[in-house]
């Protein structure tokens, strides 16, 4: 399979992107090539980062910066470590910040794939309203990304590849091996096998 860019036109300034071939049909290869163009991406040297237009993967730390998020203009956290111990939703309540959390391990037994449909549903509602997104997790490479990823898969109608592609552009990131498998079920399920 091929990588062409589909990234929204104000973002096709940039070089094109180089080819992309990737077999998804055997998993287990699969997830070793996945992790091999992961590892081409940009190294993260930020806290957040803008992924797609006006949705960012980050940190924890980004989450709780108050500066950052007005900076940012984030309108939306999709927090994909959330955590019943924590108060997060009424740290946002007073900058106006709608909030979604996800209690997610980032573990390779954990089904992220329960929440693929409803994270991409919420970061979908707020960006066709002009919101802007952050999706964070601890660290903001595994669990986060993995549901950005997911979210352009659904949404955006990339595949896995071109997804990784996009994202890895601006932010260096590394879902686990439970999670790529879940996408490259995902990638079957909406584009079927391919070579």
């Amino acid at each position: 399979m091929s990588f062409s860019s589909k990234l929204p036109a104000s973002w096709n300034d940039r070089p094109p992107p180089r080819k992309v071939e990737i077999d998804l049909s055997s998993p287990g290869l699969a997830v070793l090539e996945l992790e091999k163009l992961l590892f081409t991406g940009k190294a993260i040297i930020s806290h957040a980062d803008e992924v797609w237009p006006r949705l960012y993967i980050g940190d924890q730390c980004s989450a709780q910066n108050r500066n950052d998020l007005a900076r940012h203009g984030i309108t939306h956290i999709l927090n994909a470590a959330h955590s019943k111990r924590h108060r997060c939703p009424d740290f946002y309540q007073e900058m106006m910040i709608i909030y979604l959390g996800i209690e997610a391990n980032d573990s390779c037994n954990f089904d992220m794939s329960v929440n693929f449909q409803a994270a991409a549903d919420f970061i979908h509602t707020a960006l066709s309203r002009g919101g802007q997104v952050l999706v964070h997790c601890h660290v903001g490479v595994s669990r986060s990304a993995t549901l950005v990823l997911a979210y352009l898969m659904l949404k955006q109608r990339l595949t896995l590849v071109e997804a990784i592609c996009a994202v890895k552009e601006n932010r260096g990131v590394i879902p686990n091996r439970g999670f790529l498998r879940q996408l490259i079920c995902l990638d079957k399920q909406l584009f079927g096998t391919r070579k």
